[in-house]
């Protein structure tokens, strides 16, 4: 290439864009040092026009419209941070068509459209970096292609989302009810106005939906990631679950069973002792179990500026110094296994049952009648004081493993009997 250096396109000057640019500003002889060669702002694009006055650019490579990156033949490579699923996805097509290395954090693009974006990108012999998709600024993605690629995965267990680990953790240690703790987040700027995609477990699907492709070879998708959120957890499910041993976080699993795999992401109960239950706040940490290096855990801030922005310019040195060798990237490996989900009715587990039921004699035996009749066997019962307004009383119940169909099939009877006024909330345990 021509002795000027390695131009770069930035798509998105946002949060995380803004602090690529911030790097690529204050650390030009760092960098240039690891590639050889430098590595500089040739266009920045962004739809606000406010951010020409970044102090991180010159006004005079700012653009609103994204064509001038993407059709300018000098950008050698194109960093996509505008976050959704279109036009990002297009742009990133678009990009790779042209013969560009892509750079993105983008985990709804990658998670629907990867496998099809990386046979793009290795049929024109080009790059798809996406380090940051998953855990922000923990380095996941490589490690988990290269470093671990010849082990036999056997299960990912995770907490992928900062919002939800920081809203159970001011439950947890605070007291705070839900809403008061999404207050707080949101006040705090680790969550969104619309908080949905973080609380319903959507951004964690995205994640382990990535993970699980490049784990287990095979090709999954969001919509075969079962999830649920955290909105139904309160401060008296972490009272129970403390008295049991347990804390409680929403997990992101990928798990072999059999020939099939389970992707599943929902509040869970996990001993207190292990691991994944000490992260707390915006922390994530991701679980890896493999034949050959055992448990493995990787650990971080799952976001933030700099240490996002710090993974997505670690990419775009990893390609600037294969285009300055004059070699090619290392071949993307691609699913290559046949799909096989499955069913979270076939999943076997324990479970944690909350309910309110009528303060009277009888009534624990007619509840456990009903998941005798679905042969689920009741480990412990926890019956609190009495309410004598209402005349209820709430109890806990957890279960041995259990079918997941059996389970549902049974709380769907105990609804219906007369004695029981609630079932509260039901969490999954994974000891």
């Amino acid at each position: 290439m021509d002795n000027t250096g390695i131009k770069i396109g930035l798509i998105g000057l946002g949060t995380i864009g803004s602090g690529v640019a911030k790097i690529l500003k204050e650390k030009r002889e760092a960098i240039q040092r690891e590639t050889g060669t430098p590595l500089f702002l040739r266009w920045v694009a962004d739809l606000d026009e406010r951010r020409r006055n970044s102090p991180f650019i010159t006004p005079d490579i700012f653009t609103r419209d994204a064509r001038q990156v993407l059709e300018d033949p000098e950008v050698d490579i194109v960093i996509e941070l505008i976050g959704g699923e279109r036009p990002a996805r297009d742009f990133i097509e678009q990009a790779l068509n042209r013969g560009k290395h892509v750079v993105t954090a983008n985990k709804e693009v990658i998670s629907k459209h990867g496998p099809e974006l990386l046979a793009v990108a290795q049929r024109k012999k080009v790059g798809l970096l996406y380090e940051a998709s998953v855990g922000g600024g923990i380095p996941l993605i490589r490690p988990l292609k290269r470093q671990l690629q010849i082990n036999a995965i056997s299960a990912i267990h995770s907490i992928i989302n900062g919002t939800t680990n920081y809203i159970l953790t001011r439950m947890e240690k605070e007291g705070l009810d839900f809403s008061a703790a999404l207050k707080e987040a949101q006040a705090l700027g680790y969550a969104e106005a619309n908080p949905t995609s973080d609380i319903e477990g959507f951004d964690a699907a995205y994640k382990i939906a990535i993970l699980a492709t490049i784990a287990f070879h095979t090709d999954v998708r969001p919509q075969d990631v079962y999830h649920e959120g955290i909105s139904r957890v309160t401060s008296r499910d972490f009272r129970y679950a403390r008295e049991l041993g347990y804390a409680i976080k929403l997990l992101a699993i990928a798990k072999r069973s059999g020939e099939a795999i389970q992707v599943r992401v929902h509040p869970a109960l996990i001993p207190a002792d292990m691991l994944l239950a000490k992260v707390d706040g915006v922390f994530n940490a991701i679980q890896i179990e493999g034949d050959l290096t055992g448990r493995v855990i990787f650990y971080g801030h799952g976001a933030g500026r700099d240490t996002t922005a710090n993974v997505v310019v670690t990419d775009a040195i990893h390609i600037a110094q294969s285009i300055h060798r004059g070699s090619l990237l290392e071949p993307e490996v691609l699913p290559d296994r046949p799909k096989a989900i499955q069913p979270m009715s076939e999943l076997a587990t324990r479970y944690y049952i909350r309910m309110t039921i009528a303060d009277k004699a009888g009534v624990l035996a007619q509840v456990a009648r009903v998941f005798g009749e679905n042969a689920i066997s009741i480990s412990a019962a926890i019956q609190k004081e009495a309410d004598p307004q209402s005349q209820t009383a709430e109890i806990v119940i957890t279960t041995h493993p259990a079918r997941e169909e059996a389970l549902q099939r049974a709380i769907s009877t105990i609804k219906g009997l007369d004695v029981v006024r609630e079932v509260n909330n039901l969490i999954r345990v994974e000891d």
